[in-house]
């Protein structure tokens, strides 16, 4: 099978799980309604899918990356037993003020900054400009418009919708199910 160029790039807490706050075992992760079926769907449109998350819980000491690695191993063990295969898994550990020892940075990987997404542009060479982006703030929005990307959403499922990342989105929607209808 042919891999498309073009992608949907998913932040994970708020799209794709419940945001309980610095989720970091597989015991306090819980998927969203319909997250699993609606990626089935984006994956059978032809989108690579990438999950691009940043993870400051890591930075300020609250769980190690391994705990981290281990509960995206999971993510992913569960998608894939749905038949859902993730084409790239991006996390960000640092935090400019709150991080502890070296993952206190100014870095390029810490959304709104597009590094995530830029790696997964190199890597996988997709085409920005025909891809998605789908988060639950406005921090998720600006690194999606730094990057290039086409089409940048908001989902209500995470965090509050604030006015300024409602004006800066393409489209505000209740859930990633609702995104099937606009990926063209």
């Amino acid at each position: 099978m042919l891999v498309s160029d073009k992608a949907v790039f998913l932040d994970r807490d708020g799209v794709i799980n419940i945001d309980t706050g610095y989720v970091s075992h597989s015991d306090d992760f819980e998927f969203i309604e319909g997250v699993i079926e609606a990626c089935q769907k984006i994956k059978d449109m032809g989108y690579q899918l990438i999950v691009i998350t940043n993870q400051s819980g890591i930075a300020r000491g609250y769980f190690s990356e391994d705990d981290f690695m281990t509960l995206t191993e999971w993510m992913d063990w569960s998608f894939a037993d749905k038949g859902v295969e993730l084409d790239g898994i991006y996390y960000c550990p640092h935090h400019p003020e709150k991080g502890i020892g070296q993952y206190k940075q100014v870095c390029e990987c810490r959304k709104p900054a597009p590094g995530m997404i830029n790696s997964a542009k190199e890597f996988l060479k997709l085409d920005l400009e025909q891809s998605y982006l789908v988060g639950d703030k406005l921090s998720d929005i600006q690194a999606g418009k730094a990057a290039g990307i086409g089409t940048n959403i908001l989902v209500r499922t995470g965090k509050p919708i604030t006015v300024e990342g409602e004006e800066l989105a393409d489209h505000v929607i209740e859930s990633l199910q609702d995104v099937i209808s606009l990926l063209k």
